[in-house]
């Protein structure tokens, strides 16, 4: 026997809105015995912008590379010098939407230094480096959504 849930689509599109309004990606509801999960899939990054000759060619970091190129299976997160986020949260390089990156690769960073802004539930946390090194590797990208342990940058 086949028992009907009881969400209705309005019970359902105010889940998908409280994702939306919070940057959640997935959320588990139960009610009564039934119980209903929502998922959502971040959109696909695309550029409709080629650039010209006249125009400098857009820096290629390393999550964009890890993108393009063959899956390799490589655990940085055990890597000593990898820098892992401490929550679930969106990166952001700079501290304003017009201000220069906190860092760049090959940037000489000091331990304490703040690296990046973690936001969650809006609000925002600096990520300081934890010693002092040289970056190597920006592992992801700006206005990103991370996990907890994940591995944003590598400093050696």
């Amino acid at each position: 026997m086949t028992s009907t849930p009881d969400f209705k689509p309005d019970a359902i599109k105010m889940l998908a809105e409280i994702l939306n309004e919070t940057g959640l990606t997935e959320l588990e509801y139960e009610f009564n015995g039934s119980r209903i999960r929502v998922v959502k899939q971040p959109a696909p990054i695309t550029s409709m912008m080629m650039p010209s000759p006249t125009m400098a060619a857009p820096i290629q970091t390393e999550a964009a590379a890890a993108m393009a190129a063959p899956k390799e299976e490589i655990n940085l997160a055990n890597n000593p010098d990898a820098v892992l986020s401490p929550m679930v949260g969106t990166v952001y390089h700079s501290p304003a939407p017009n201000a220069p990156a906190f860092v760049q690769v090959g940037d000489s960073v000091s331990a304490g230094q703040v690296i990046v802004i973690l936001e969650a539930m809006k609000v925002m946390n600096p990520v300081k480096a934890k010693k002092a090194g040289i970056v190597k590797r920006i592992l992801v990208e700006n206005a990103q959504p991370v996990e907890y342990d994940q591995p944003l940058f590598i400093i050696a």
